[in-house]
């Protein structure tokens, strides 16, 4: 019975949350599969396309209880955490996002509900658009540093002892956060940042 592209996708995602994004190959995809190279490019000619396609699933339910007449704030809040949750699915789920130019009804979907929110808030098409992928780039960002952090383990405590000694002896202010910068509470840092962005775009927002 011939494979399904559906069921190539969730293979990959299989396979990725076992290897890592650099262990996810053709190869080792195809064999998981139990096919040949070539049927698995009849669906996918490369890597990147494969990418693509995982990425636009890792999306699918991401600002399904929003609208464009949605309050802005309420949005972008949603939608970053939305995002980073989606994210945070997977092993390297950020990093598989980070990259790819998704041209699908999830990613249009999405990008039309929080471009038309901050549309009906104030802001003009571009900085409606700009502010949507700042949105998006600081979650993905977020995301990586988050991911890659918890994934180090040992080795990441190792370099934080490095840190706090370096600090110590030559860069005093770096030093006095460095409980900051160590810190594991990444709900409380993630919604840090997000209200920076927030108060950014409250800040472009004509005057009612």
């Amino acid at each position: 019975m011939r494979i399904q592209r559906e069921q190539v996708v969730r293979a990959a995602w299989t396979l990725l949350d076992e290897a890592g994004l650099e262990g996810l190959t053709m190869r080792l995809l195809a064999k998981a599969l139990s096919i040949q190279a070539p049927s698995l490019y009849w669906h996918f000619p490369g890597k990147q396309a494969l990418l693509d396609a995982m990425a636009d699933t890792l999306i699918q339910d991401v600002a399904r209880t929003l609208t464009a007449d949605s309050p802005w704030e309420t949005v972008v809040r949603t939608l970053a955490g939305d995002l980073r949750r989606a994210f945070l699915q997977h092993r390297d789920g950020a990093r598989v996002y980070a990259g790819t130019f998704v041209v699908s009804e999830h990613t249009l979907r999405v990008s039309d509900t929080v471009i038309g929110s901050l549309g009906r808030a104030g802001l003009g098409p571009r900085e409606a658009g700009w502010a949507t992928f700042t949105v998006l780039d600081y979650v993905l960002g977020f995301t990586i540093e988050e991911q890659g952090f918890t994934a180090q383990g040992a080795e990441t405590a190792e370099r934080a002892g490095a840190l706090r000694e370096l600090a110590s002896a030559r860069y005093p202010h770096a030093a006095g956060a460095v409980g900051a910068i160590l810190d594991r509470d990444f709900d409380r840092r993630f919604d840090f940042g997000l209200e920076l962005l927030v108060a950014g775009i409250r800040a472009r927002l004509p005057a009612p």
